[in-house]
């Protein structure tokens, strides 16, 4: 026998032409599903009324503002400070200043283009990973190298490079050869970064070779 939730009811409603309510003209097998008809359309056409008074420029969505210059000049001047304290070897700083620029840019208004988001966190979070790795700190290095590729898993060969070397200085080969193989199936092995995956691909299996 069919439960109530497998069985289909189909009920003939009105439209007024005027007002554009909706209701259903016949009574119901039963009382109780009369008045629950009556009281789902009552609340449906009130939240009709109530969309259809709203003043003309408030039921249309507004258009989506145009991207705010300020923030990505700002950001691309904490990534800027953020590279110059890398070069003097200052990893803390650059890891600081790469941070508040990742937060920023993790602040976007929710109207511009999602793409502007991503290509900001790829980069932002591939520099960090690379001062965490200058600082030797492999598991943040992991993290961030990881997070740059989620960002941009294509045309991100560095973050697969870092990813891989991250974790075969923390002895995790098996993965380091899984990620450096993966990168060098999107990324190919014919560009200069290619070839680098591939060189720290033969370095890993190496010491695959010597684990066993």
């Amino acid at each position: 026998m069919a439960s109530e939730i497998d069985l289909f009811t189909q009920y003939t409603l009105h439209m007024d032409p005027a007002s554009k309510a909706i209701s259903h003209p016949a009574s119901l097998s039963t009382p109780t599903q009369t008045t629950d008809m009556a009281n789902e359309l009552n609340e449906l056409n009130a939240l009709h009324r109530s969309l259809i008074s709203l003043d003309s420029p408030n039921n249309i969505p507004p258009p989506p503002l145009p991207i705010n210059p300020k923030r990505g000049a700002q950001i691309t001047k904490l990534r800027d400070g953020g590279n110059a304290a890398f070069r003097k070897n200052n990893y803390e700083e650059a890891v600081r200043m790469y941070t508040f620029a990742i937060d920023m840019a993790l602040s976007r208004p929710g109207w511009e283009p999602v793409s502007l988001a991503r290509e900001d966190l790829s980069g932002l979070y591939g520099n960090r990973a690379q001062a965490y790795m200058g600082n030797q700190s492999w598991p943040e290095g992991l993290v961030d190298a990881k997070a740059s590729i989620d960002s941009k898993p294509v045309g991100n060969v560095k973050a697969w490079w870092r990813v891989g070397k991250c974790l075969a200085e923390m002895g995790r080969y098996a993965e380091a050869k899984t990620f450096l193989e993966k990168g060098l199936e999107i990324e190919g092995r014919t560009s200069e970064g290619g070839k680098e995956l591939a060189g720290l691909l033969v370095d890993v299996d190496a010491a695959l070779q010597r684990s066993v």
